[in-house]
């Protein structure tokens, strides 16, 4: 018996040396973790990885970026029940333990034992979110030492409801969602306080294996952890008999919802994150801020509408170009079918399809998702079989003609109704671009960068360098206006023959092939009369007029110093090019297009002003005395004035008769006297431009190929691009009404003979009233001492000249 005594003394003896050894050590090497650890003021300070959200002026939704989905809440904006649900399953002790659950972690340890594994873990609320926030996820015990170690200094350093409030915000949910208002977005597209109650109970059965378990992707595993939590939620009282079997109930309705966009404009909105990564890298996705766009959402609805219908068109003009692949499978084996069709695209309302059958007056398609349409053959009229850029064959008189069984075509409907009809069409081979600005203040109002940036990330607005053809000669003859030149100056128009050290022999002519005498500025303008633009910078000088064009923005190192730079031979964007006519536009001041007009950050704070798009050191000052952004007589003061009021005036009203009588006249259909513009076509119709504004807003079209190619010769600027312009114009100038130009000062008005340039009387049938810089009004003579073609030398001024 005294052995039996003194055994059992030695094993307490060395079980409570042992236990102490232990515990010393343990806490030891707890003490070796603790520097480690974040301090109590990170903890009070810890940030919410929330996504950059991008909008429009008028707060509609363009983008969301960011790795983490975010949507922070405060506690009491979450459901209670949710609230209820979280504590039932996750820890019913969370408001009476100190951050660990020592009863919990000791029957976690016997389980892991007995199991030989690491299964449980008996984290607590606070454990989880120092793990979320800090901690990596791997299942080791020195991990949740860390975790135990961590959660004692939050629960000393925060309340339990703001413990709380960062789980709800932080933790993971699957679906790259993190916190529960994210989550309620991401499975059911609601927010947190619209949820039912098994929706709730869904969402709070997710933290415990959110990637493996949620509803999405494990459907029966979501729903037995949802009513595991319907059932705790029942035990507690929290839900009654009848809510209790009504949520068993309930089918799971969960389905992948991506962040909603209420507008659509990918190329505006890359272009907002380019700028602000530049300035920010990869914190721009991670620190909540809300960026607000100059882009007015229902001018970007019209740009990007106008621009894929002008796209259309083009591509309807020149005819069918064949299937866009042929398939050899049997459509009711979907399987095949949808892996097959994966190689083919769809755009927005642009379906791909394979032919199932085709016959006299249609065809019948099936689409990726195995749905048949029927497609008749009055939607392929326009289908004549493509040849060249220049030439079609004949009108199909059936459907089989045009297609047959295994083609892959496209289809677009004309609606989202029951009765939607199916039209015949094509991927489009050309591309284009569309850009409006407002010329007072630079800010881009709307901007679309191609026909489907899904299809084509390449931003034709902002990246494509084309040439702008006949779209450069208002800048050449705004030159004139500042060398001598008025719009009644008399230019010829006739052949002429240049040689010289860069072009050789080069022979001009005008773009309808005809030749005209003595020509009024005005006119030569709006019949964009190529002669008259040659012999315009050659007598001005090309130095001289590369001088003037660097004022609208125009490189001089990119400027041929050669006669063909009167035709365009440069190269430019469109939103340089429209950035170009503002000047004209606003009387005179260069200012630089931008795109950002306020960031703040989550907590609603304005940033810095250096953040947007533009050198705004100048409007930061503005600001900080009393004005606005939106201010925009302060905007334009601070662009530089680099033509004179009544050069911008002269130049304004020459290209207004480009509308009235020239190659703009499709313009007239908007019923407006305070629009000017220009086409311009390219040499082998490559290009088509058109340009125009009012006092109000700038808009620039631009049609062309990606690998520049041969347009057609039909496909001008008038016929390409102008059509496309008015129809966004037509919805853009609603908001502002017409207004009489004011006339500067140094301006003054002359009767003269349309013919002869000379000042005439009222009484002359052939006379009109045109404008002139005071000084340079005609006399009852013609100036004829000035020899044909003669250059001006420096800045000398060129006298009204008869070439």
């Amino acid at each position: 018996m005294k052995f039996l005594f003194t055994l059992v003394t030695k094993v307490v003896s060395l079980s409570v040396v042992f236990c102490a050894t232990m515990g010393i050590g343990l806490a030891i090497y707890a003490a070796s973790l603790l520097p480690n650890l974040p301090t109590v003021e990170q903890i009070r300070e810890i940030p919410l990885n929330v996504p950059l959200r991008i909008y429009s002026s008028d707060e509609k939704l363009i983008a969301e970026y960011g790795n983490e989905r975010r949507i922070p809440v405060t506690l009491d904006e979450a459901p209670p029940l949710l609230i209820d649900a979280l504590l039932a399953t996750e820890d019913d002790r969370f408001y009476h333990h100190t951050g660990v659950d020592f009863p919990g972690i000791a029957r976690a340890l016997i389980s892991n034992i007995r199991s030989q594994s690491r299964s449980q873990g008996a984290s607590t609320i606070t454990m989880q979110v120092a793990r979320n926030f800090f901690l990596n996820p791997e299942k080791t015990y020195t991990r949740k030492l860390k975790e135990m170690l961590l959660a004692f200094n939050m629960e000393r350093a925060l309340t339990k409801d703001e413990i709380l409030e960062l789980y709800l915000n932080k933790i993971f949910l699957g679906h790259r969602s993190y916190g529960f208002a994210a989550a309620a977005q991401v499975y059911y597209g609601e927010e947190l306080k619209n949820l039912s109650v098994p929706e709730i109970a869904m969402l709070a059965g997710l933290p415990k294996a959110p990637s493996r378990d949620n509803p999405i992707s494990n459907p029966k595993r979501a729903e037995q952890r949802r009513d595991y939590v319907l059932r705790r939620l029942h035990t507690l009282g929290k839900i009654d008999d009848f809510a209790l079997e009504k949520a068993q109930q309930a089918p799971v309705t969960a389905t992948q919802h991506v962040a909603d966009v209420d507008l659509q404009a990918p190329f505006v909105a890359e272009m907002a994150r380019q700028i602000l990564f530049d300035k920010l890298g990869d914190a721009v996705y991670e620190s909540g801020l809300n960026v607000v766009l100059t882009i007015r959402s229902d001018y970007q609805q019209f740009a990007n509408q106008t621009l894929r219908k002008g796209i259309f068109d083009y591509d309807e003009r020149h005819g069918y170009r064949g299937p866009a692949g042929k398939l050899e499978i049997d459509p009711n084996d979907s399987e095949l079918f949808a892996t097959e069709m994966e190689e083919f695209e769809d755009s927005q309302e642009l379906k791909a399809a394979m032919v199932v059958s085709s016959g006299k007056e249609g065809f019948v398609a099936q689409l990726r998702n195995g749905e048949q349409v029927s497609v008749s053959l009055k939607t392929m009229q326009w289908a004549r079989p493509y040849l060249t850029a220049n030439s079609m064959g004949e009108k199909p008189d059936s459907a089989s003609a045009v297609v047959a069984p295994g083609d892959i075509v496209y289809v677009k409907s004309n609606s989202e109704d029951d009765d939607t009809e199916w039209h015949f069409s094509q991927m489009p081979d050309v591309s284009g671009a569309l850009v409006s600005l407002d010329p007072n203040t630079g800010e881009i109002l709307a901007l679309s960068g191609g026909f489907d940036y899904y299809l084509s990330k390449f931003n034709r607005a902002t990246q494509a360098l084309r040439q702008p053809g006949s779209n450069i000669k208002p800048f050449i003859y705004s030159a004139a206006m500042e060398h001598g030149f008025s719009p009644g100056s008399l230019v010829s128009a006739a052949p002429i023959v240049i040689e010289d050290d860069l072009e050789g022999v080069w022979r001009p002519e005008n773009y309808s092939k005809q030749f005209f005498g003595p020509t009024r500025l005005r006119k030569a303008l709006s019949l964009s009369l190529n002669l008259v633009s040659v012999r315009l910078l050659r007598a001005m000088g090309i130095d001289t007029t590369i001088d003037h064009l660097a004022k609208f923005g125009f490189e001089p190192d990119q400027l041929p110093r050669a006669l063909s730079l009167s035709l365009g031979s440069t190269q430019v964007t469109p939103i340089g090019l429209a950035s170009s006519y503002a000047v004209i536009a606003n009387g005179g001041y260069k200012l630089a297009p931008y795109l950002i007009r306020e960031i703040s950050d989550p907590d609603g704070n304005q940033v810095d002003f250096d953040l947007l798009g533009k050198d705004t050191e100048e409007i930061a000052e503005s600001v900080e005395e009393g004005n606005t952004p939106e201010d925009k007589d302060t905007l334009r003061g601070l662009g530089d004035r680099v033509i004179s009021e009544e050069n911008a005036f002269l130049t304004r009203s020459i290209m207004k008769q480009v509308i009235l009588s020239g190659t703009g006249q499709k313009a007239l259909r908007l019923g407006r006297n305070d629009l000017a513009g220009k086409t311009g076509t390219t040499n082998d119709y490559k290009d088509a431009w058109f340009s125009g504004f009012n006092s109000d807003v700038i808009t620039t079209v631009y049609i062309g190929f990606d690998e520049p190619e041969h347009l057609g010769r039909r496909e001008s600027g008038a016929s390409a691009a102008l059509p496309i312009w008015v129809d966004f114009m037509e919805e853009v100038l609603k908001d502002f009404p017409e207004k009489e130009a004011s006339i500067p000062e140094n301006i003054v008005s002359r009767m003269i003979n349309k013919t002869t340039g000379e000042a005439t009387s009222s009484q002359d049938p052939e006379g009109y009233q045109e404008y002139f810089l005071t000084g340079t009004e005609p006399t009852n003579a013609i100036q004829t001492n000035v020899a044909e073609d003669t250059p001006a030398s420096g800045s000398e001024s060129v006298s009204e000249t008869l070439f």
